[in-house]
């Protein structure tokens, strides 16, 4: 839902505009909410920042009011979707809705960023079978020829917000991505299956990304609270620029 207003997302759009000019080897990728992606995007054209959507419908046509379709997205220069984040999942949507969203997603020519995470991590071990059963299931039916569209984001719900139980750690990053790679690797083959980026997200701020960048071992972020402070964004950025 944020930014919530175009005054405060512009803002954050121009100090980004700055520094994706002075980085290097760092891929930029902002998702609005839907309705300030065609002002970004012509904001930021010249500028490597692509832009992508918080959310999306299944479908391009039908009865289906207060929805927004991919083919919509795509016409206003979005060039990903976040699918599966833990807060779309709060609010009801399972892992079958979820693969769905990810296969339309690709085959309409977007990237698809795939939100796994476990609720709790404890000390048995089983939040594997959790993780490993959502990113199975939310993969299911997906193409293995659309693999280079597929992005993996941990989110470690345990670790977010206010209710957060604990920091998650770059070691705790680097044994779940380890796992989440295997997996893929054993759904599409060792070639597509590394080619997959895994990205931590989950309380990512200026002071912790450097960590799970280097010592976890993280392809990138996936920037909450954090992005919406372009002080903290541009720090981030930054950070990931040298690794």
């Amino acid at each position: 839902m944020y930014p919530q207003t175009l005054g405060e997302t512009k803002k954050v759009v121009g100090q980004l505009k700055n520094s994706a000019k002075k980085v290097h080897g760092v891929k930029i990728v902002v998702c609005p909410p839907t309705l300030f992606i065609s002002s970004i995007v012509s904001w930021v054209k010249g500028v490597p920042i692509s832009v992508g959507a918080q959310n999306a419908f299944t479908l391009d046509v039908g009865a289906y009011t207060g929805e927004t379709s991919l083919a919509a997205l795509r016409h206003i220069g979005a060039t990903h979707v976040i699918v599966g984040h833990s807060e779309r999942r709060a609010l009801g949507e399972d892992d079958a809705f979820v693969a769905k969203k990810a296969i339309a997603a690709v085959k309409s020519g977007l990237c698809a960023i795939l939100c796994v995470g476990e609720a709790v991590r404890d000390e048995g071990g089983a939040y594997f079978t959790e993780v490993g059963k959502e990113l199975r299931d939310s993969l299911l039916g997906f193409p293995k020829s659309e693999i280079g569209r597929l992005v993996v984001a941990y989110e470690p719900i345990w670790a977010i917000g206010a209710k957060a139980l604990r920091p998650a750690t770059p070691e705790d990053f680097r044994e779940m991505s380890v796992f989440i790679k295997r997996n893929l690797v054993d759904r599409f083959g060792k070639k597509a299956g590394f080619t997959v980026p895994i990205l931590y997200g989950g309380s990512v701020d200026e002071h912790n990304a450097g960590g799970f960048l280097g010592e976890g071992g993280a392809d990138g972020l996936l920037v909450g609270r954090a992005s919406l402070d372009p002080k903290k964004f541009v720090s981030i950025i930054r950070q990931a620029s040298p690794l």
